[in-house]
């Protein structure tokens, strides 16, 4: 249970930010603001784990959350970049389509079919997510929303990867190494992108509020909840990132959901309950 509460606490950072990073968006680049955000996220964890770096860590860990880190990073600069060209709220609700991809991924990965209870749990919030991406009586696609789609794939897979290696490396080092690997490929690119920046309250805030919260202090969160839970659990749970994003945004931008939109919202819950009340067993699994 205080892993669960805890990736909902992390869905509703997460779904918080959609806007602030939509804004500041105007005045820097996206591969710019990712670099600067999980750059200053990194800092603080080097500081905060500096005993966990000073006992050492293996090279095979520093693989591990690098790959990881790398995996993270695709992720963001697909949604980061995608969400230029899409509104806060879409880009929330297209990303969390990996709340179907994870399931499926996960059993590849430990080759343990999905509970009956899973499938329907994210089949259930997968059509919400539909629908609250529906525009008209017909579901849209442009461009930012396939870049966003692509972002959803790359965040199933570092779910899985992240829930595989976790328990072997501890939540301590993989915390540091994939959020300094994350940084490390933005940092790498900067050099081929006209990467330029305006300073400005919106880009600020964006940065810190993005590399404390939403970077640090999430996925320390995560790192450490995904050790108590399964993957499948986790992706069900940060489906509630788009509710809160919807949420954040009709404050914030004015967006309101119509009465499709607010049907998706209660389909994705209900999918979340589903996988939530299920029957418990002795054996877990993805």
């Amino acid at each position: 249970m205080r892993a669960d509460l805890t990736l909902a606490f992390i869905a509703l950072i997460w779904g918080s930010t959609f806007v602030l990073v939509k804004r500041a968006l105007n005045d820097i680049h996206p591969v710019l603001y990712l670099a600067l955000r999980f750059g200053l996220a990194a800092a603080v964890l080097a500081i905060y784990f500096r005993k966990r770096i000073v006992q050492g860590i293996s090279r095979r860990d520093a693989g591990i959350g690098f790959g990881i880190g790398a995996v993270l990073m695709s992720g963001y600069v697909l949604q980061t970049v995608g969400l230029q060209t899409t509104t806060p709220s879409k880009s929330a609700f297209l990303t969390g389509l990996y709340v179907v991809l994870v399931p499926f991924l996960g059993s590849l990965v430990y080759r343990v079919k999905p509970r009956w209870a899973e499938v329907a749990g994210v089949v259930t919030a997968g059509i919400g997510m539909s629908l609250l991406s529906m525009n008209g009586e017909r579901l849209t696609i442009e461009w930012g929303d396939l870049l966003t789609i692509g972002c959803a794939i790359a965040f199933a897979f570092h779910i899985v990867l992240l829930g595989h290696w976790v328990p072997q490396t501890g939540y301590e080092s993989l915390s540091l190494l994939q959020i300094a690997g994350a940084a490390a490929v933005a940092t790498a690119a900067l050099p081929f992108l006209d990467a330029a920046v305006r300073w400005s309250p919106a880009v600020v805030g964006a940065i810190v509020i993005g590399g404390l919260f939403a970077t640090a202090l999430a996925f320390v969160l995560q790192t450490w909840a995904q050790q108590n839970t399964t993957p499948t659990r986790a992706a069900i749970l940060f489906s509630l990132e788009p509710v809160f994003a919807g949420v954040f945004s009709y404050v914030f931008e004015g967006e309101v959901l119509s009465g499709r939109a607010a049907a998706g919202a209660m389909l994705i819950l209900a999918g979340i309950l589903v996988v939530e009340l299920k029957p418990a067993r002795s054996v877990e699994h993805p």
